[in-house]
C-alpha cells in the first residue's frame, strides 16, 4: 500500500502540473491519510506546494536524484491583423468591343456621335451599361440601357403599373413590341427628369432605355427626344 509520503508527492505532481495549488489540498490529503498523528506535516508539505506554485517548481522524484525545474511559459498574444479589407470592384459585364451588345441583348441602334463608356454592371438577372460622347467610364452618361430577366421583370413590371396608377407616362408601340414611356425622377437634383422607354421583349425580359437630362438639351423638343428612343428599343434583339 502507498505510504503516506507517496499519496502527498503524488498529490503534489498533480497539482504543480497545473502551476497552482487547489484550495482544498491539505483537507484532501488529511481526510486520506488515517495517521491523524501526522497532520502537522502534511499541513507543512501542503504549504510547499502553494509557494511552488507563485516560483519555479521543482519535483523530487526520489531521494538522492536531481531535482528537475518546471518551466512556466506564456504564449505571445497572437498578433492582430489591421490591415483594412481590399476593396472588391462590383460585377461587370467585362470588354464589351464595340459597346454594342450586352449580354443577351444586342443594340442595333445608337445616336450618331457616341461611344461605350467602358463601364457595365452586372447583377445576375439585371445588367447595365452606358453610352457618352469620349468613352470615358467616369464622364456623364448620355444613354444608358438596363436589361431585366427572369424575376427581376416582376420588379420592373411593378414600377410601370405604379406609373400607370399615378397617371404618368403613357403606353407606347416599339414594332410589334409594347412598352411604356415616362419622364423618371422629374424634379429631383433641379432636373427636369430622365426621359425613359420601358420595352417589353418578352415574357421574362425588358429593356429600360434611358436619356440622361443633360444629353435631352440637345434635341430640339420631347417629340425628338421620344423618337430617338424608340429607335434605339426597335433596334434591340436578343441574342441568346
Amino acid at each position: 500500500m502507498p505510504t503516506l509520503e507517496d499519496q502527498i508527492r503524488r498529490i503534489m505532481a498533480e497539482e504543480t502540473a497545473r502551476l497552482h495549488a487547489a484550495p482544498d489540498l491539505v483537507e484532501r490529503v488529511v481526510r486520506s491519510s488515517r495517521r491523524k498523528r501526522r497532520r502537522g506535516r502534511i499541513a507543512a508539505l501542503a504549504a510547499s506546494v502553494a509557494v511552488a506554485a507563485s516560483a519555479p517548481l521543482y519535483l523530487t522524484v526520489a531521494p538522492g536524484t536531481m531535482q528537475t525545474p518546471v518551466v512556466s511559459e506564456t504564449p505571445d498574444p497572437p498578433a492582430i491583423d489591421d490591415t483594412p479589407p481590399a476593396r472588391s470592384e462590383p460585377p461587370d459585364l467585362g470588354d464589351l468591343g464595340d459597346g454594342k451588345t450586352l449580354k443577351n441583348v444586342r443594340v442595333g441602334y445608337l445616336p450618331d456621335g457616341l461611344r461605350w463608356s467602358h463601364w457595365s454592371l452586372d447583377n445576375g438577372e439585371t445588367y447595365t451599361t452606358s453610352w457618352n460622347f469620349d468613352g470615358d467610364r467616369k464622364g456623364f452618361y448620355c444613354v444608358q440601357i438596363y436589361v431585366y430577366e427572369g424575376q427581376a421583370v416582376q420588379e420592373l413590371d411593378d414600377s410601370v403599373q405604379a406609373y400607370r396608377d399615378e397617371g404618368q407616362g403613357k403606353e407606347v408601340t416599339v414594332g410589334d413590341r409594347t412598352g411604356y414611356a415616362v419622364v423618371e425622377g422629374v424634379g429631383e437634383d433641379g432636373m427636369k427628369g430622365t426621359p425613359t422607354l420601358i420595352l417589353n421583349m418578352g415574357e421574362r425580359r425588358r429593356a429600360r432605355i434611358s436619356f440622361s437630362p443633360v444629353y435631352v438639351k440637345k434635341f430640339p423638343d420631347a417629340k425628338a427626344v421620344d423618337r430617338e428612343l424608340a429607335r434605339i428599343a426597335e433596334g434591340l434583339t436578343a441574342v441568346d
